[in-house]
């Protein structure tokens, strides 16, 4: 089996094209035709994820976030994502990166965190147009759709509940102690939006679905006061929203692949730390 065989199947899922402009998805390091000797899943192609690695005989690391963003201008060491990439290629480790492809699929990222919550009567939050050209004699003609893909997921609980027991609920299904919030409006809550990663620029799209409480991270001091009263929003933290992708990316490979099983970073950690 090549690397081009997981990409082939992770891009089935997802096609890298469902990726936002801004991003950088695909294979960042290495060459399709590589054989592959073992897939390491994780959140984030750190150092030590790398290390890991090559401990385990993986040579290929599938990651959701890209390490390799913003471009490199020098390749010597210096910061922790040249650090990584040196000990990769030096090791011939190839890295691939699926985010934002994986956020809008409609049973990418979104849809994951609702089945963690149990929300039934899934659908998008903010749906992706996509581009369609067709060829009319020798005019390109350009259409749009509406497509199932996009950022967000909203959902409903089976049966509603009033705000603190939907509090300790969402801490118990995501794992955390913390929960970041508005103003809580004391009414039932219901319908649930949900957007792994920074999610503020959703706030006013599940104001608009009506959704009760929005759950996503990475929100600041002003983004709290546009729920207006009219939703609570969740900061739940960014690892957090987004811990569970590795599972669903050793899942989509798994079931392609029955017999070969990937692992599961033991690295792939929360940066912040809680006093």
């Amino acid at each position: 089996m090549k690397i081009k065989d997981i990409t082939n199947c992770l891009e089935e899922f997802s096609p890298l094209h469902y990726a936002e402009d801004f991003d950088n998805v695909g294979l960042l390091v290495g060459e399709h035709t590589t054989e592959v000797t073992g897939v390491l899943i994780t959140l984030d192609t750190l150092e030590d994820v790398v290390e890991e690695a090559i401990d385990k005989n993986c040579n290929l690391i599938v990651s959701f976030h890209p390490i390799i963003f913003k471009g490199l201008k020098k390749l010597n060491g210096a910061t922790y994502v040249e650090r990584a990439v040196i000990k990769a290629i030096k090791n011939n480790i190839a890295i691939y990166a699926i985010h934002t492809a994986l956020d809008n699929s409609n049973e990418g990222v979104n849809a994951k965190i609702c089945n963690v919550l149990g929300l039934s009567n899934q659908r998008i939050l903010i749906p992706k147009r996509q581009t369609l050209k067709k060829i009319t004699g020798t005019i390109p003609v350009t259409k749009f759709k509406e497509a199932s893909i996009g950022m967000g997921m909203i959902g409903e609980l089976k049966t509603p509940c009033n705000e603190d027991d939907f509090i300790e609920y969402v801490k118990v299904k995501m794992n955390t102690k913390f929960i970041r919030h508005s103003k809580l409006l004391k009414k039932p809550v219901k319908k649930i939006a949900v957007l792994g990663g920074s999610g503020s620029f959703a706030i006013e799209d599940a104001i608009r679905n009506k959704a009760d409480v929005f759950i996503t991270s990475d929100l600041k001091y002003h983004d709290f006061f546009r729920a207006e009263s009219s939703i609570v929003l969740f900061d739940i933290g960014h690892f957090e929203s987004e811990q569970f992708t590795v599972d669903l990316l050793f899942d989509i490979i798994k079931e392609k692949f029955p017999s070969f099983t990937p692992c599961l970073s033991k690295k792939h950690l929360n940066p912040i730390n809680y006093s």
